[in-house]
């Protein structure tokens, strides 16, 4: 089966920023900035964007172009033991593809409530209480009903997906990343044009940008700016390995890496702009501090933004332009983790691109089902915390490591530097060898340490074990299991070919 092709550049790259462009940006970026020294956090947030950012895309696009193939094609040609690896990362993009809809649902309701702000005053009874319908006997493991206002548009998210997916590489995911990138810019721009002029905006982005440099020397800092960078530009699950094996062969590698890092990450900062605008001219206009209305994740998208948007000159337009672009960004996103699935069932079971795009998004979506009940939103966070803390940044760092040391990661950077425009040097060794992995061995065994300690979030130790470290153990013994499986063949068949 021929392979499909992107059909230009623009298209692949945008393709791989709307990828690496989601919610976290929005959400997630402008907090962790404000956190972690203001405007000082941009010196290691920088510095993890030039050693560990572009050297790990740079990989990637290298492998997924040079090897042709999914994530587990990728790794069983780098060396068959490995393709456990490649299902890992997919059964993690799987994973994060069914709860992901469920907030691209709640972006899209609303985006209907924001015409007339029908959330009212209380916005975090509003979405707590009436929209989540959370009840106090919920827990991750106690679901109760499905809530039908929300399975409704996060059936819709998945038809989106669906039909990006579906109709293929070029036809689909290429045209829909050309129609909703632009936008999201454009819609962005826009709302930072409004709202940067408002009474109270500059005290907001003060507040963001003022470094605070005593912060550098804190050794959290930096591994903030290190998570934040490998979280961000969705390296690690199998996304940009499906993306850039549909390259040409000619295809400027290096070039295309560093501008999909540089444009993700400049859209962190512009986000930043935004939502810091946003919190200082609510702050004044509530008279208070902006460090008594910040907040981030969930809370920020559906408690705080509403309120702000309640003090919004022309609110039932800057509104529904806000929740249309956490909606436009999610979307790109679920379609690339959707297809980073979608391509390895492709590769391994050799079936057409319809049915596996079918099967997917049908598991998907009745799977999604469980994060529209009443309990939904803590399964999330549950399971969402589990896979980018423990599943993701421990896939990341494998990957490195067999990347730096199992094998010989100058035969990639010749390869990257053969096609492309500019060559990269020994840097890229060094960083992937030896900078990435040893800050992300540090963030990650913090991590497993805090969380064998303290737990997260309070749950029960039972729903931690199940969903928590339960689901990430069952990703990767099935990517072993199935790797085990099929490794005798493969072996078998380079043996002829050798011969041959």
């Amino acid at each position: 089966m021929k392979r499909e092709q992107w059909g230009s550049r623009a298209g692949f790259v945008l393709a791989a920023v709307g990828s690496a462009i989601g919610l976290g940006n929005i959400w997630r970026f402008p907090y962790m900035a404000y956190e972690n020294g203001g405007g000082a956090f941009f010196i290691p947030y920088l510095f993890a964007m030039l050693t560990a950012g572009i050297p790990f895309m740079i990989m990637e696009f290298g492998m997924g172009h040079k090897f042709r193939g999914s994530a587990p094609v990728v790794f069983s040609k780098l060396n068959t033991k490995y393709e456990w690896l490649g299902w890992f990362q997919v059964g993690i993009a799987a994973t994060i593809a069914v709860y992901y809809v469920a907030v691209i649902g709640w972006a899209f309701s609303y985006f209907g409530f924001s015409f007339t702000q029908s959330w009212g005053a209380d916005t975090n009874a509003f979405f707590f209480g009436e929209y989540l319908q959370l009840g106090g006997d919920n827990s991750p493991s106690k679901l109760g009903s499905i809530q039908w206002h929300i399975a409704l548009p996060l059936a819709l998210a998945w038809a989106i997906t669906f039909a990006a997916v579906f109709t293929g590489v070029k036809g689909g995911i290429e045209r829909a990343s050309k129609i909703m990138m632009p936008l999201l810019f454009i819609m962005i721009l826009l709302l930072i044009a409004r709202v940067a002029f408002l009474p109270g905006a500059v005290d907001g982005l003060n507040y963001l940008f003022t470094p605070d440099f005593s912060k550098l020397g804190d050794a959290k800092v930096w591994s903030a700016a290190y998570g934040q960078i490998f979280f961000t530009l969705s390296v690690g699950f199998a996304i940009m390995l499906a993306y850039s094996s549909y390259l040409p062969s000619k295809s400027d590698v290096n070039n295309n890496a560093c501008m999909t890092v540089l444009i993700n990450c400049g859209f962190s900062m512009m986000a930043g702009v935004l939502i810091f605008s946003i919190l200082g001219y609510m702050a004044q206009e509530q008279g208070k501090a902006v460090t008594e209305v910040v907040s981030a994740g969930v809370g920020l998208a559906f408690v705080t933004l509403p309120q702000a948007i309640n003090l919004l000159p022309a609110p039932y337009i800057l509104g529904p332009l806000l929740f249309l672009s956490l909606a436009v960004a999610g979307i790109s996103s679920h379609i690339s983790i959707i297809e980073a699935v979608t391509s390895a069932i492709i590769d391994k079971l050799n079936v057409s691109r319809k049915k596996a795009a079918s099967v997917v998004c049908g598991v998907g979506f009745v799977v999604s089902m469980a994060f529209a009940t009443n309990g939904g939103l803590l399964l999330l966070d549950l399971v969402d915390y589990f896979m980018n803390n423990v599943a993701l940044l421990g896939s990341c760092l494998v990957e490195l490591i067999i990347i730096g040391w199992l094998i010989k990661t100058s035969d990639i950077r010749a390869h990257v530097n053969s096609v492309s425009e500019f060559s990269v040097g020994i840097w890229l060794e060094i960083c992937v060898r030896f900078l990435s992995p040893l800050m992300l061995a540090w963030i990650v065994s913090t991590n497993l340490l805090n969380t064998f300690r303290e737990g997260y979030g309070g749950y029960a130790q039972s729903d931690l074990m199940l969903l928590g470290w339960g689901v990430t153990a069952a990703l990767l013994i099935v990517g072993i299991v199935v790797n085990v499986a099929s490794r005798p063949a493969k072996e078998t068949a380079q043996v002829e070919e050798a011969n041959a």
